[in-house]
């Protein structure tokens, strides 16, 4: 779809943009602009953050709004900063980060624009009036990455939705990740009551047909290059086949011996050790995988194209550190949890400009959200999460607006063990997610219970 001038939408305002809005972006603009509750649900890629910042400078141009709260996780706080700074770089913002002392200032400061992690918000929404955030009237609340709120429960979930608020916009390209009730959390925070909880899956679909805006690449940019995925099947060599036999076998007679009193946390325990094991063998250190992902990540370097290789487990002998060090000659790039938002910056900028910089390891929870990552061409799954709205997330990465090239996606799977299993669940939980997000007939749900669990490890 060509791109169209903003002007078309916002008439006397006439902004000077950045570059000009796709007409999808302009619709959603138009759908922020005119609603109060609104999920924009866009696929992953398809610039969400941009929309928003569109529609809230907008607002504050009208002069209908005057203080607005935007929620993110504290990996993209840098990014949001960026973008508001490009797209609208007359308002005033305050980024909310620090020792208590620089965020009371900071939430004194009079902006317009509050940016905040979710964790910080938690913290500070008890700050006393009328400087505490969860003492004010926002005009409006953005919740980014909304999927962080999917459980009614958690704290996270109920600070956001005991925010005071006249608009509320939650952006996710996965408002399902597990169950029906993740939405559900969501729902109940961009409209409170709206959702009756007893008639859950005949109202969702409904109330979600009313608040969700949702496009798809292929609908809106069928110019965006493919993507293709691949599985890659890796028998365990000698070592790890024993060292896995071996942890299966003990696990089983372990959690058969507790009987009754079993719960999904043992299960858990024993499916994180077997997939550690998928992942390398603890004694020797030896990892099909590992050589395979060797070999096909020369193949990208040597054809001039960068790659990104995600990993659920961050230390050695498992992750992202045992896989950076053997990619040592590639000179990899890492990105993992614990790094600062200024280390994080760096290490995307060095990936996105250095050519001589062409792989990049990243912890999936740390590098699997919100990035802009257009510049590799291939995307590595070396172990698999429970989750493919995560997976899919990492791989959206690269394949985005803004990339060139076809995208490539490897997913690594060793039969016969728990990844062949965990692979035969995620494809019913993507059977949950087209069911209730892109309206499919609702008929398959599955939660991720104990007995699914127990089948997973063959108990």
């Amino acid at each position: 779809m060509s791109a169209v001038a903003t002007t078309d939408l916002v008439g006397p305002f006439g902004f000077d943009w950045r570059s000009p809005l796709h007409g999808f972006q302009v619709a959603g603009v138009a759908r922020l602009l005119a609603s109060e509750s609104v999920l924009l649900a866009d696929e992953m890629g398809l610039g969400k953050t941009i929309q928003a910042i569109a529609a809230l400078r907008v607002l504050v141009r009208r002069g209908d709004v005057r203080s607005v709260l935007v929620v993110v996780p504290v990996g993209l706080l840098l990014q949001w900063r960026q973008q508001f700074r490009a797209w609208a770089p007359e308002l005033s913002l305050a980024t909310v980060t620090g020792p208590r002392e620089d965020r009371v200032r900071r939430w004194r400061s009079g902006a317009q624009i509050y940016l905040v992690g979710y964790e910080v918000l938690r913290n500070d929404r008890p700050l006393p009036a009328p400087y505490g955030p969860g003492r004010r009237l926002w005009d409006v609340v953005v919740a980014d990455e909304a999927q962080r709120i999917k459980n009614d429960d958690t704290e996270l979930s109920m600070v956001l939705k005991s925010l005071h608020r006249r608009r509320t916009w939650a952006l996710t390209g996965t408002p399902v990740e597990n169950r029906a009730e993740d939405a559900a959390s969501i729902i109940d925070f961009i409209a409170p009551g709206r959702l009756d909880r007893g008639e859950m899956m005949v109202g969702l679909r409904r109330v979600l047909g009313e608040l969700q805006l949702r496009r798809r690449r292929a609908e809106v940019l069928p110019d965006l290059p493919p993507k293709t995925g691949f599985p890659v099947e890796v028998m365990l060599g000698p070592a790890q086949r024993a060292a896995y036999d071996r942890a299966e076998q003990e696990g089983r007679v372990w959690l058969r011996s507790l009987g009754a009193d079993i719960t999904i946390s043992h299960v858990l325990e024993l499916i994180l050790r077997l997939k550690q094991i998928c992942n390398a063998c603890p004694r020797t250190g030896a990892s099909a995988k590992r050589d395979d992902l060797l070999r096909r990540v020369a193949g990208v370097v040597e054809a001039g194209e960068k790659a990104l290789v995600f990993s659920q487990f961050v230390a050695e002998p498992f992750g992202v550190a045992m896989l950076a060090r053997h990619l040592a000659p590639f000179r990899p790039v890492v990105l993992a949890g614990g790094m600062s938002g200024a280390a994080r910056e760096a290490a995307m900028a060095t990936f996105a400009r250095d050519p001589e910089r062409r792989v990049m390891v990243l912890s999936l929870r740390a590098g699997g959200i919100g990035l802009n990552l257009t510049a590799a061409s291939a995307v590595f799954h070396f172990d698999r999460w429970w989750n493919p709205a995560v997976e899919a997330q990492a791989e959206d990465r690269a394949h985005r607006i803004g990339q060139t090239r076809p995208v490539q996606t490897f997913a690594y799977l060793c039969p016969d063990t728990i990844e062949q299993r965990i692979a035969e669940i995620l494809a019913e939980k993507r059977v949950l997610f087209a069911d209730l997000v892109d309206d499919v007939a609702v008929s398959a749900l599955r939660r991720l219970d104990l007995p699914t669990l127990l089948r997973a490890v063959g108990v």
